[in-house]
């Protein structure tokens, strides 16, 4: 085979005879479907064929079943043929693609168990109070990590049944995590972890922030006195798929974790960040708003003396990056002399400068963000979300 005649294939896709299924879409009624699925006989064919290390014959698949006659058995084939698994040419049988899924669905409990553990402790410390009252419990398949010390839900994350066979305390809190960053992973990708379908992103403040003004800047909260209120509230990135209508919803940071330049930044300074559990990535992280028409937000992250800023647009894409000397705020605790009341003009993230110098008056949203993007210091991100 040529190399431009080579294709990847992944595993139980087509037969071993190199048939390939034809262009074209075929549509069944759910309801038609799961009918055909009704019924012992049916479920251990298909149980059957995914145990088998190839196609099985008839009268293979008849031994693998309760039933009396060859007659009865042959029509609950007929139900399952063209939809859940296929005749080749060799007249033995297979499963197709639905036949695989609905195969590993029934081994793997999907739709049959239901998991509920009581609380465990956890050796961590919560990432808001700091005492290690930690616990996470598992109920109807959803695991949910809270402090007891401050009352606080951390996270409440599902895991299907079979991820919690053989798991327990910190073992299964990690499979929870590392499940639901493979998730996050996908949907940043705009690629449905259930069904591959094409995904919606948009980033807004969290629920309980301080909205922008439609002309782009960002308003002040009248409470605050602040000309940039928002800045300093949490952000979320929310995903939905548009065929199965799956949805996620994190704060803009965790979808940034797997960014080539994240993973690089933490390298850089002796830590893995992905050992470190969704619920909590660090105290070190920022978020802000920088402008609302466009949206666009600044997600930083400190450590030692450098930060790293990543710009993220309005569906969620990180579109440029960059990594500078810190500069330390903290107000000195003695009097230095004449430099100690000197006004500083840090940058709200912790950087040496301004993000972006301030916007001229009059000056529209997307002379704002086009400002920040064409900073020297800037590098942009590849726009199909790159990950390490």
């Amino acid at each position: 085979m040529s190399p431009d005649e080579q294709v990847l294939v992944s595993a139980g896709e087509g037969g071993d005879d190199g048939s390939r299924p034809a262009s074209g879409e075929e549509t069944l009624a759910p309801s038609e479907a799961f009918q055909a699925l009704g019924g012992e006989t049916r479920l251990a064919v298909v149980r059957a064929l995914a145990a088998a290390d190839g196609p099985l014959a008839f009268s293979e698949l008849f031994a693998a079943t309760d039933e009396e006659t060859t007659a009865g058995f042959a029509y609950h084939l007929r139900q399952l043929d063209g939809r859940f698994l296929r005749q080749r040419e060799d007249e033995r049988y297979e499963l197709t693609d639905a036949g695989r899924a609905a195969a590993r669905a029934v081994r793997a409990g999907t739709y049959t168990e239901r998991v509920t553990r009581d609380p465990m402790a956890l050796d961590a410390e919560c990432p808001l109070c700091g005492e290690g009252a930690l616990t996470a419990r598992v109920v109807d398949n959803v695991t949910e990590v809270a402090c007891g010390a401050c009352e606080t839900t951390l996270s409440r994350l599902s895991l299907p049944p079979g991820g919690y066979a053989d798991r327990a305390g910190a073992e299964l809190v990690a499979a929870v995590d590392a499940h639901h960053r493979r998730r996050i992973e996908a949907f940043a990708d705009g690629v449905c972890p259930e069904c591959a379908g094409v995904v919606d992103a948009t980033v807004e403040p969290a629920d309980g922030a301080v909205g922008g003004g439609h002309d782009g800047t960002v308003e002040a909260d009248p409470s605050s006195g602040s000309a940039t209120a928002e800045q300093n509230h949490p952000v979320q990135a929310t995903f939905a798929c548009e065929a199965c209508g799956a949805d996620l919803s994190c704060p803009v940071a965790l979808a940034t974790l797997d960014h080539p330049a994240v993973v690089a930044f933490y390298h850089d300074h002796g830590e893995d960040v992905t050992e470190r559990p969704l619920w909590n990535v660090g105290s070190e992280w920022r978020e802000r708003v920088v402008s609302t028409d466009p949206r666009c937000v600044v997600v930083s992250a400190r450590l030692d003396a450098e930060v790293l800023s990543l710009y993220v647009a309005g569906d969620g894409t990180v579109v440029g990056h960059r990594r500078r000397t810190a500069v330390d705020t903290t107000p000195p605790t003695v009097d230095s002399g004449a430099d100690a009341g000197e006004d500083r003009d840090d940058d709200p993230d912790g950087g040496s400068r301004p993000l972006a110098d301030p916007p001229a008056a009059g000056a529209s949203a997307d002379d704002r963000v086009e400002r920040a993007s064409e900073d020297p210091d800037v590098t942009e991100s590849p726009t199909d979300g790159a990950t390490a």
